[in-house]
């Protein structure tokens, strides 16, 4: 990475300062080359005290930045577009936005300039460097989407998809983590039904998720093929598998999923 680069992350709440710790702690970025807005300033205090550089000036930040990341609200996206309209320099800079519902063009016509605008959608196990971030552009270089994933490759696993799938990005991987916290604390309650203490359950049932994810992930498996190695004839597992589909499990999740990504697409078309 260019040391001579700099990058202004707009808005730091838990996405953008999650990102700058890790493009920190991977190297990439240095804390004097990455400038955190946020309107309350004493939130970055801690920040400033490590060296990040930090305004409530979103105008001048972009200005002086290379990379500009866009991490504000939806309905908060055109009053700083507006703020940071007059030192955008499109052949210089890069927008990468991590608003969702929002297109490259619709920011780009928000701007009035031809600027490349990449746009991510990590979700909050960016702040333990486990995020699933989905990228996508319409206007971005190879070169310019390399850059941006190299920058959420240190806060998880990334993947390019084509734009028009964002909107739906958003309901599996950054929604879906609500999701599958719920399940995960659901499967805690039966836990606890069953005899165990609240603490214990939820640590069994967590612990037990995260080794059904692993199990795909690192032996690049089915679900199906995983369950059948777990569910006998006439067995415990598969009772219990078949009564959750009798009340809708796999329904309830596929339905939950359709309707957040239909949200997702209106957050924006709302507040603007």
């Amino acid at each position: 990475m260019n040391m001579q680069q700099h990058i202004a992350i707009l808005g730091s709440g838990n996405i953008g300062l999650s990102l700058a710790k890790g493009l920190v702690k991977a190297g990439i970025f240095k804390p004097q080359q990455i400038t955190l807005t946020r309107r309350n300033l004493d939130a970055l205090a801690d920040y400033a005290e490590l060296g990040y550089q930090i305004t409530n000036n979103n105008a001048k930040a972009a200005k002086k930045a290379d990379i500009v990341i866009l991490a504000v609200l939806p309905q908060q996206l055109n009053k700083l577009l507006d703020e940071i309209k007059p030192g955008i320099k499109s052949e210089k800079q890069l927008l990468v936005s991590v608003i969702s519902g929002v297109s490259c063009e619709e920011i780009r016509q928000h701007l009035e300039v031809n600027i490349q605008v990449v746009r991510a959608m990590p979700n909050t196990a960016i702040a333990i460097g486990d995020s699933m971030t989905c990228i996508a552009t319409d206007n971005g270089t190879n070169k310019n989407i390399t850059l941006v994933r190299s920058l959420f490759d240190t806060v998880g696993v990334s993947i390019i998809i084509n734009e028009e799938l964002m909107t739906a990005a958003t309901a599996l991987c950054a929604c879906g983590i609500a999701f599958f916290l719920r399940s995960i604390r659901a499967a805690s309650q039966g836990g606890t039904e069953i005899g165990f203490h609240a603490h214990d359950a939820l640590k069994m049932a967590a612990q037990t998720a995260k080794g059904a994810a692993n199990l795909l992930l690192q032996l690049n498996s089915h679900p199906e093929q995983e369950i059948d190695k777990v569910t006998s004839p006439k067995g415990c597992t598969i009772a219990g598998l078949n009564e959750m589909e009798h009340n809708g499990f796999s329904s309830a999740m596929i339905k939950g999923i359709k309707l957040s990504a239909e949200k997702a697409g209106d957050l924006y078309k709302s507040e603007s």
